[in-house]
Parts: C-alpha cells; sequence; structure tokens
C-alpha cells in the first residue's frame, strides 16, 4: 500500500470522531487506531529467545536500591504516538509552552515528528504548565508524559 494513502488514512482520523479503520486492499492490509490499545506479536518457536539467566547479586556496599518515580502533581499531558518531540515550531523559533505559562484547552503545546509528518499537540485543559517532562528533540514513546498542567 503506498505511504500517501496511509498518510491520508491517518489524516481522515484524526479529523473524524472514529478511534479505529481498517482497510485491505488486495494482500496489503492496514489498521489506524486511536488510543491506548496495545498489541502484542507472539515470536515464532523457532526465533524466539533462549531465557536469560539471572544476574548475581550485588553485594556489599554496591548494592542500589531502585527508586519509585515521583508522582506527577496536575493534569498528565501524554503522547499520542511514538516520535520525536519538538517544543518549538522551528529551530531557534521560541517555544510552544514554557514552565509558568498559562493554557487554554486547544493551545498547542509541542509538535511531534512522525513518519516525516508534524503532529501538534494541544492542551486538553486550561491552566499552568507545572513541568516540561521532554527534551527538545528527544525521541518519545506512546502514552509517555510530556507536560504537567496545574
Amino acid at each position: 500500500m503506498d505511504i500517501r494513502k496511509v498518510k491520508k488514512l491517518i489524516e481522515l482520523l484524526e479529523e473524524s470522531n472514529i478511534n479505529e479503520l481498517e482497510i485491505t486492499e488486495g494482500e496489503d492490509s492496514v489498521r489506524i487506531s486511536r488510543g491506548a490499545q496495545v498489541v502484542a506479536y507472539a515470536a515464532p518457536p523457532a526465533i524466539a529467545a533462549a531465557p536469560v539467566a539471572a544476574a548475581p547479586a550485588i553485594s556489599g556496599e554496591l548494592a542500589v536500591e531502585p527508586t519509585a518515580p515521583a508522582e506527577l502533581q496536575g493534569h498528565i499531558v501524554s503522547s499520542p504516538m511514538v516520535g520525536s518531540f519538538y517544543a518549538s515550531p522551528a529551530p531557534g523559533s521560541p517555544v510552544f509552552a514554557s514552565v509558568g505559562q498559562t493554557v487554554s484547552p486547544g493551545d498547542v503545546l509541542c509538535i511531534i515528528e512522525a513518519m516525516k509528518m508534524m503532529n501538534q499537540i494541544e492542551a486538553d485543559k486550561g491552566g499552568v504548565i507545572g513541568a516540561v517532562l521532554v527534551e527538545d528533540g528527544e525521541p518519545v514513546e506512546f502514552d509517555q508524559p510530556l507536560f504537567t498542567i496545574i
């Protein structure tokens, strides 16, 4: 399936109220979904990885206790996709949102580039930016916290 068709389908999904779209064209099939659905694929038995032995425990003073991540305060704006985070529309331009800035619902907070498409991420709630949790140009994962709004 042509990548331009896939991009057009993504645009149609973003502009509509539907959450999932599946198109089959000959032997090609594409499913585009918005939401927190995670799909797990099982590896064929011939490719399955061998079990990994547990690493020996570190003894003495070198042992480090894992720490729990700090609780984020306020409303969390998460990444709706995997891509690259950009805080401004172009290099050298002012950032869309910074700590202490007041935002309204619909204000652009950042851009996430995915598959050469620039996707504006908008505030879904009004308030004040409490924290920017990602550095400019950094890759982001699906559902990764980007901002807090208090």
